[in-house]
């Protein structure tokens, strides 16, 4: 099969994954006249329509990200005209991220595709054993319950046990 990494290399596999259906996403609002628009947008637009104006640290933890990652998102948004960081009235120190009249203006166009997404989702789960989004948050409870470093460390140390017994 053509450009199909390694099945054994997990990591590789998640990534190729992700890329494949963010490529197509980006496609869609391309063709749509929204060429800088990206998919890792949506989840910010989403928490900003429901909470208002966020603090960065307050983004990420409505996103499921990190400070840095949210932080990238809102900075390539804010060069998109999309959001703006703006100090924040009761904490000097702290900017709030915010959707702009541009951004709000492109919310029907936005939404549409967030429909036709969770459909095409719908679809894709149809075909596999197990719901995608489902396997992933089991993946993520199970790596918060016992980190993969643990698991790794764990192991290497089965494998340092076994190479001495077997000398």
């Amino acid at each position: 099969m053509k450009n199909q990494p390694d099945p054994v290399a997990v990591g590789t596999l998640l990534r190729h994954v992700l890329e494949l259906l963010d490529q197509d996403v980006a496609k869609v609002y391309e063709e749509q006249g929204l060429a800088e628009y990206r998919p890792r947008f949506s989840p910010v637009v989403r928490a900003l329509l429901a909470a208002g104006p966020l603090s960065v640290r307050d983004l990420a933890s409505a996103v499921g990200v990190t400070h840095s990652a949210a932080s990238q998102t809102a900075a390539q948004m804010a060069r998109a005209g999309l959001v703006t960081h703006t100090p924040d009235p009761r904490d000097a120190r702290r900017r709030l991220v915010e959707l702009t009249p541009k951004a709000r203006s492109l919310l029907p166009r936005i939404e549409a595709e967030w429909h036709a997404t969770n459909s095409a989702m719908a679809e894709l789960d149809a075909e596999l054993s197990l719901p995608l989004g489902q396997l992933l948050t089991e993946v993520a409870e199970a790596l918060r319950r016992r980190p993969f470093r643990d698991r790794i460390a764990a192991a290497c140390q089965r494998q340092d046990r076994s190479s001495r017994t077997a000398g």
